[in-house]
């Protein structure tokens, strides 16, 4: 009875959880899981990084993907959330440029390389719904890839901050997944600041905790400035 128990526990808590296995682009989600999205450790269990300084805050990966899906500078991007975001809390974007002499689908992100494309942050008034925080309960997010972009191939990182446990230090979780693409009719745009994973998040940052009481009246998301081109 215990055994069982414990088991509809682990399904209970996987099923709150979740993970960004598929990209969106011109509207349209693809037809598989990881065709351009690294397959991340979490595929099965859909279990969050929990430590910030963890390599895992890179793009939490098992294995890269075959393929690169093309995407033009100024167009939207999606990734879809199997089956949701269930946790409250922002959703970021960040691109990494690969160099032109590596292999997309094995380039190790390391470094300063990062730079923040997009962010779905917190509206005031300040709570833990869908009214404070857009991304909510969303079985997609999506961001505008920045218009001055440079043409080249970039690996895409999203991820969601989970600050339904985030009263003390540590209780963060972060969703995240790697898309890999192909910026086309991009511009001569300086993306920056460039920042590296793990080291962009300190366990201390004010963006990685949240107080159900008192309500907080700011929130700003960890990490540099959004890029806008």
């Amino acid at each position: 009875m215990q055994f069982l128990t414990s088991l509809l526990l682990l399904a209970a808590s996987a099923e709150a959880h979740y993970h960004f296995p598929r990209l969106i682009v011109k509207g349209q989600p693809e037809a598989a899981d990881w065709q351009t999205v690294r397959q991340t450790k979490n595929y099965q269990t859909n279990a969050g990084v929990t430590s910030v300084t963890s390599p895992d805050m890179r793009c939490y990966q098992m294995k890269g993907a075959s393929s690169h899906a093309t995407v033009a500078a100024g167009e939207e991007l999606g990734f879809v959330a199997a089956s949701a975001v269930t946790h409250f809390g922002p959703v970021q974007f960040y691109m990494a440029r690969v160099p032109d002499n590596a292999d997309i689908s094995t380039w190790d992100p390391a470094g300063n390389v990062w730079f923040k494309a997009g962010s779905i942050s917190a509206i005031p008034p300040y709570g833990s719904g869908e009214s404070t925080w857009p991304a909510y309960n969303k079985k997609s997010v999506s961001f505008t890839i920045p218009k001055n972009t440079p043409s080249g191939k970039y690996l895409v990182r999203v991820e969601s901050i989970a600050l339904h446990q985030a009263q003390s230090v540590g209780g963060a979780q972060i969703y995240l997944s790697c898309a890999q693409i192909e910026v086309t009719d991009g511009g001569n745009g300086t993306p920056g600041p460039l920042v590296a994973f793990p080291g962009a998040y300190q366990a201390t940052d004010p963006g990685l905790r949240w107080s159900y009481y008192p309500i907080p009246t700011s929130y700003t998301a960890p990490g540099p400035a959004v890029w806008t081109g």
